[in-house]
């Protein structure tokens, strides 16, 4: 598995420099920064396979910059920490992080979960590829299909779950539907946009097909 882009956000620069010589004799292309504000800019203009990503940074906690990420990325994270506070990993989990690694850790362990959290996130690709048909998106009609059965749907839930399908296998945040989804008006509350996606899973009759993200939003499985 070459060419793979990590951005390790890690402010321990000897740590960071240890991880990045191990890393590149896999042919890993590592982007290291200690600033998680900087890092947070560099995710919106580069694109990267992995994030390798400290709870212990300057300015912005570790676990603010995974929910960060994982609001408007649908890339991997994996978090490195010294921190062993059981609350810390399970808190890190729940806003998104793949994995939770504490330090210290051999390298090597680092490596094997890359490859792992990578090959989840290639097998959950081919999924959503296999099962892209399955939806059909006619814009002009403003008509939504379901394995060939037309769903009934506001123009609401329309637009909800049409950027859905744009997004599919996204996070997809609340307030990235106020914004994109000009049905909804943007004094709209998070409770009511979790009343109208409960609508749409029904309408579906496939609950499972829209995921809750906690404190975040939604993605499209399929």
């Amino acid at each position: 598995m070459s060419n793979v882009k990590i951005l390790m956000i890690e402010d321990d620069l000897e740590l960071a420099e240890i991880l990045t010589e191990f890393l590149e004799q896999f042919d890993f292309k590592v982007t290291t920064e200690d600033d998680p504000f900087k890092a947070l800019s560099i995710l919106k203009l580069e694109k990267f396979d992995v994030v390798i990503l400290d709870l212990t940074l300057p300015g912005m906690d570790g676990l603010e910059v995974c929910e960060a990420i994982r609001a408007r990325q649908n890339v991997p994270i994996i978090i490195s920490s010294a921190r062993s506070d059981v609350t810390d990993k399970i808190n890190a989990l729940e806003l998104g992080a793949d994995d939770y690694l504490p330090k210290p850790y051999d390298p090597r362990e680092l490596e094997a979960r890359i490859h792992s959290v990578l090959r989840r996130y290639d097998a959950a690709a081919a999924v959503a590829s296999e099962n892209a048909c399955d939806f059909k998106l006619n814009e002009e009609a403003m008509q939504i299909s379901y394995k060939s059965r037309p769903i009934d749907l506001t123009n609401a839930e329309y637009g909800i779950l049409s950027y859905m399908i744009k997004k599919q296998g996204m996070v997809v945040s609340r307030e990235d539907l106020i914004h994109n989804v000009s049905a909804i008006n943007e004094d709209s509350s998070n409770k009511s946009i979790d009343v109208m996606v409960g609508r749409i899973r029904n309408k579906l009759g496939d609950k499972s097909l829209i995921e809750s993200i906690r404190g975040i939003g939604y993605k499209l499985l399929k």
